[in-house]
C-alpha cells in the first residue's frame, strides 16, 4: 500500500499539490472561479499551452530546446510590423516559416556536433541569445504596434460561440499533435528515439531525421504562439517571449513528461498547462508579488525535476505513454 502511495505521489504529487491550491484560492476569493476569470485563465493558457506542445514533442525525443522565447520575440516583432504594409495572412505565413527555419537551424547544429540532451540544452540557449539579440536589432528595441483595424486582431481576440480563438487554436494543435504520436509511426519513432537512440537505429529509424522533424515542430509551435500572442495584444516587444522557455518545461514536466526522454504525452501536457496557468492566476488572484511568483515557480520546477528523477522506466515503455 505504501508503495503504491509512493509511486501517486511520485507521478502525480505536483498535480495534486497545485490543484489543492486552486481550491484553497477559490474558497478564499469567490471571484477565481466566476465565469470572467475561467475564460481569462483560458486566454492566457493559451498561448503557454501552444509553446508547450513543441516542448513536449522535443522532450520526448530526448532533446531539449531553449531557443523558444528568442524565437517567440523575433516572430511577433516581425509578425506586427508587416500589418503595416502586407496582409494579415502574409505576415502570418511570414511568422511560421520563421519558426521552421529556426527549428531547422537548431538540428542541424544539434546532429552537426552529435549533441545528447545537455549538449542541445546549452547549444539551443545560444540560439536563443542570437535570435533575441536579432530581434532587439530589427525593433530597434522599441515596441511596435499593429495599425488599429487589422484583420490580425481576430487570431487573439477573436470568438466562436463562446470559446476564445486561441483556446480553439490551442485545443486543435493538441488534437493533431496527439493523434500524431499515438496513432503514426512517426509518434511511435518519436517515443523509441527519446527512450534509447542506438536501439531506434538499430529498428532502422533514421534518427537525425526525426531529431530534425522535432526541432521544425517546436520553432514551429513557438512561432504559432508568437503570433497568436502579438494578435492578442496587438504590439510586440523585442522581448515579449522571455520566460516562455522555463515555463513550458515545467508545464511539461508537472504533466508527466520525464526529462529522460521516451515518456510523457500530449494531453498529460494540456493538463499541466492548465494548471501553471490556474497557479499563475490564483497568486495574482491572492496578491503575490511578481518577484514571489518567480521564487514559487523556481520551487516547483525544482520539484518537478527531483520526483522526475524518482521515476523508474525508460523508453522501453514508449508504447503505454501515448496514451
Amino acid at each position: 500500500m505504501n508503495g503504491k502511495i509512493g509511486a501517486i505521489l511520485r507521478s502525480y504529487g505536483l498535480l495534486l499539490a497545485m490543484a489543492a491550491l486552486a481550491l484553497v484560492v477559490a474558497v478564499i476569493q469567490p471571484r477565481f472561479l466566476s465565469g470572467d476569470n475561467i475564460l481569462n485563465i483560458m486566454r492566457q493558457l493559451s498561448v503557454l499551452g501552444i509553446v508547450s506542445l513543441g516542448m513536449t514533442i522535443i522532450i520526448i525525443g530526448g532533446y531539449m530546446d531553449l531557443s523558444i522565447s528568442g524565437t517567440i520575440s523575433l516572430v511577433a516583432v516581425v509578425v506586427i510590423s508587416m500589418q503595416q504594409y502586407t496582409s494579415a495572412a502574409l505576415s502570418v505565413v511570414t511568422g511560421l516559416v520563421i519558426g521552421v527555419v529556426v527549428g531547422i537551424v537548431n538540428a542541424a547544429v544539434v546532429l552537426l556536433v552529435k549533441a545528447g540532451n545537455g549538449e542541445s540544452l546549452i547549444l539551443t540557449f545560444g540560439m536563443q541569445t542570437v535570435l533575441q539579440a536579432t530581434a532587439l536589432l530589427y525593433a530597434k528595441g522599441y515596441s511596435i504596434k499593429a495599425p488599429e483595424g487589422s484583420s490580425f486582431r481576430l487570431i487573439g481576440q477573436g470568438t466562436v460561440g463562446f470559446l476564445a480563438s486561441p483556446v480553439l487554436i490551442f485545443l486543435a494543435l493538441a488534437l493533431i499533435l496527439q493523434l500524431m504520436m499515438s496513432k503514426t509511426r512517426s509518434g511511435r519513432s518519436i517515443y523509441l528515439t527519446g527512450g534509447n537512440k542506438e536501439a531506434a537505429r538499430l529498428c532502422g529509424i533514421p534518427v537525425s531525421w526525426y531529431i530534425g522533424g522535432m526541432y521544425v515542430i517546436t520553432g514551429l509551435m513557438a512561432a504559432a504562439g508568437a503570433i497568436v500572442l502579438s494578435s492578442r495584444t496587438m504590439s510586440a516587444t523585442p522581448t515579449m517571449g522571455t520566460g516562455y522557455e522555463m515555463d513550458a518545461i515545467m508545464a511539461v514536466v508537472i504533466g508527466g513528461t520525464s526529462l529522460k526522454g521516451g515518456q510523457g504525452s500530449v494531453t498529460k501536457t494540456i493538463l499541466g498547462v492548465v494548471l501553471v496557468g490556474v497557479m499563475s492566476n490564483a497568486l495574482n488572484i491572492i496578491g503575490v508579488t511578481p518577484y514571489m511568483q518567480s521564487i514559487v515557480k523556481g520551487m516547483i520546477m525544482i520539484a518537478a525535476v527531483w520526483l522526475d528523477s524518482k521515476k523508474t522506466g525508460g523508453g522501453a515503455a514508449f508504447a503505454k505513454q501515448s496514451v
